[in-house]
């Protein structure tokens, strides 16, 4: 049974050796992009029938003309705007927070994987309850500070920052997690030199500690950015895409159109939009990180 992989050159046994997992991410990956984006080319609304006819780029035409669409587009890039930085920076802190040197270091390290680990949907039902009007702890903090209550679930733009406050402190455990790992990995010579030469914490922190850590800090990014354009949960949870649709993102409406409407053909063309976006986003980043390490 041996022989023959035996006589094999071993470019052919690396290609034998690799088809089961190319079989696999075709099965799983390649497949579904292709399958949705063939759906796309078709006018398929399941209350019509189960049979879809062709209409070309029919779909992607309807996007430029779709008000509701361009707005979700619109509420979905200004949430990446601001939670994606954001998240960076507190994950930052955090990070450089777990990495102190205490006596005792799981407390802190169980701090950062307790939000990490809580799912969305269960930590946007909490904020919820957090900037409820009425009973909520937020406003209920206002009335003791002697200020007026806010609205925060049905004004337009609280709802967008309640959102945004629920994102950021949700997914910055995730980066200060991967930040944390890249701190680990910068010797502590470069510390114990920079020291002896007497750089102020600044300096450290500008000239050893952030440099080092810019290829985590890369990878953090581009795995937040894509979980941000793809943001559902926590604004569904929380307003449900209201008041109105002012705070419903590319994701709610894909599934507006998929599930509610049934229009599986004008889904699936929201559905390839998102998914160019992310992979222009991700294009976008390694290119960045390719030339960081050349340089």
């Amino acid at each position: 049974m041996g022989r023959p992989f035996r006589d094999l050159s071993e470019r052919a046994l690396a290609f034998w050796l690799l088809l089961p997992a190319f079989a696999l991410l075709g099965l799983v990956a390649v497949y579904p992009v292709v399958k949705l984006f063939v759906t796309s080319l078709q006018d398929l609304h399941l209350a019509y029938g189960t049979q879809g006819t062709f209409v070309g780029l029919e779909n992607y035409r309807r996007l430029l003309e779709d008000g509701r669409f361009l707005n979700a587009l619109r509420v979905t890039l200004l949430l990446t705007l601001v939670t994606v930085p954001g998240a960076a920076l507190v994950g930052l802190g955090l990070a450089l927070l777990a990495n102190l040197p205490f006596a005792i270091k799981w407390p802190v390290r169980l701090g950062l994987l307790l939000p990490w680990a809580m799912p969305l949907v269960f930590a946007g039902l909490i904020f919820r309850w957090f900037f409820e009007s009425d009973y909520g702890i937020v406003n209920d903090i206002l009335r003791r500070l002697g200020l007026s209550p806010l609205y925060w679930l049905t004004d337009p733009n609280l709802a967008f920052w309640a959102i945004s406050a629920t994102i950021v402190w949700k997914t910055s455990s995730f980066v200060a997690l991967v930040l944390l790992a890249g701190l680990q990995t910068i010797p502590r010579e470069y510390y114990e030199a920079a020291q002896v030469d007497g750089a102020a914490p600044g300096q450290i922190f500008f000239r050893i500690t952030l440099p080092l850590l810019l290829p985590s800090l890369l990878v953090a990014l581009i795995f937040r950015t894509i979980t941000a354009l793809q943001t559902f949960d926590i604004p569904f949870a929380m307003t449900g895409g209201g008041p109105g649709t002012a705070t419903e993102t590319l994701a709610m409406y894909i599934r507006t159109q998929s599930v509610e409407n049934l229009n599986f053909g004008y889904g699936s063309a929201l559905a390839v939009g998102l998914f160019v976006l992310c992979m222009a986003v991700t294009v976008v980043y390694l290119r960045y990180l390719e030339r960081g390490e050349e340089a």
